[in-house]
């Protein structure tokens, strides 16, 4: 793998963690809903960041599926961190949140890196001569 293609995966994770994180954390506390509140656009870009490192060959099937579907589960406990910063008391029920969101983000990477993997055995065509 080259250096370029080594920058690629932990740019596809920070882009997902946030295009997630963002739009759940500004919800307020009181009114998240779990799994409902992560069901937003910002789970595009998991799909987006699995399906193209795999079609691309950056890393392993199961390295994407699992690091990038981690990213779902990451902005969940990164709001219960900063939650309990807040207030100690807030989220007494954090295991079973990150475990709500785990396998949201491992589905959306699972299925994407199947495609993406489908998608890098479709034979070029382009004429190069």
């Amino acid at each position: 793998m080259g250096k370029l293609a080594q920058i690629w995966l932990p740019i596809a994770v920070i882009s997902s963690f946030f295009a997630v994180g963002v739009p759940y954390w500004i919800i307020p506390y009181s009114k998240v809903n779990l799994p409902d509140a992560l069901m937003t656009p910002g789970l595009f870009a998991v799909v987006f960041a699995a399906l193209m490192l795999r079609a691309y060959g950056v890393a392993s099937f199961w390295k994407v599926t699992g690091i990038v579907g981690a990213s779902v589960p990451a902005a969940v406990f990164a709001r219960v961190i900063w939650d309990c910063t807040q207030d100690p008391t807030a989220h007494n029920l954090w295991p079973l949140e990150v475990m709500i969101a785990l396998p949201i983000g491992l589905g959306c990477a699972l299925v994407s890196a199947i495609a993406g993997n489908l998608l890098a055995k479709v034979p070029d065509t382009t004429d190069r001569g």
